[in-house]
């Protein structure tokens, strides 16, 4: 079994690598086209991955942030996500993790209930974010902010870390003992 680690690889100049995690294929391709669109100061490597574990070999990317993308029409898109989360190393939720939930506007459609995608991410202590990927103009915004988080996860940011920005995004309030 293999865990995906922060700091297997040294960070090379100017490159900012994401990791896409999820069951919707079409989904997952249609953000990292998006991303890899946008203007950036930086290089941009956007990895996809339908679950965890990483195929185990030497040259395995340097990971900066892991995105979970949750589809609220689909249990088996929450299963893929919590199945994954066993082959991610601690260490990568301290402001490296972030859950996005896409579907919930069709809420009367949803097989995950929202209440269970919000006490994931409280367990994990990560960013939870929603969006209709589908939609072009959602996504597009998404894009944006989940670049300017990547930025930071990378180093690329003076004066702000991981660490820092996952603080200002969740919430102070601890889960208590019968959410976990």
């Amino acid at each position: 079994m293999s865990v995906l680690r922060p700091l297997d690889q040294l960070p090379s100049l100017n490159t900012a690598a994401v990791l896409l995690v999820g069951a919707e294929d079409a989904l997952l391709q249609q953000l990292a086209e998006s991303m890899i669109k946008e203007d950036c100061p930086s290089e941009l490597k956007v990895h996809l991955a339908n679950s965890l574990p990483l195929p185990s070999s030497g040259n395995r990317p340097r990971i900066d942030l892991i995105v979970f993308v949750i589809n609220l029409h689909s249990k088996y898109s929450l299963q893929n996500v919590e199945k994954s989360l066993h082959h991610v190393d601690a260490t990568f939720f301290l402001g490296k993790v972030v859950f996005l939930t896409t579907g919930a506007g069709r809420e009367h459609h949803c097989s995950v209930h929202l209440s269970t995608v919000e006490r994931l991410a409280r367990t994990y202590r990560s960013p939870l974010l929603f969006c209709d990927l589908e939609k072009e103009a959602f996504r597009a915004a998404m894009v944006q902010r989940l670049v300017r988080l990547l930025l930071v996860c990378a180093g690329h940011v003076p004066g702000v870390s991981a660490l820092n920005l996952l603080s200002l995004l969740c919430s102070s309030d601890s889960p208590t003992p019968e959410d976990l």
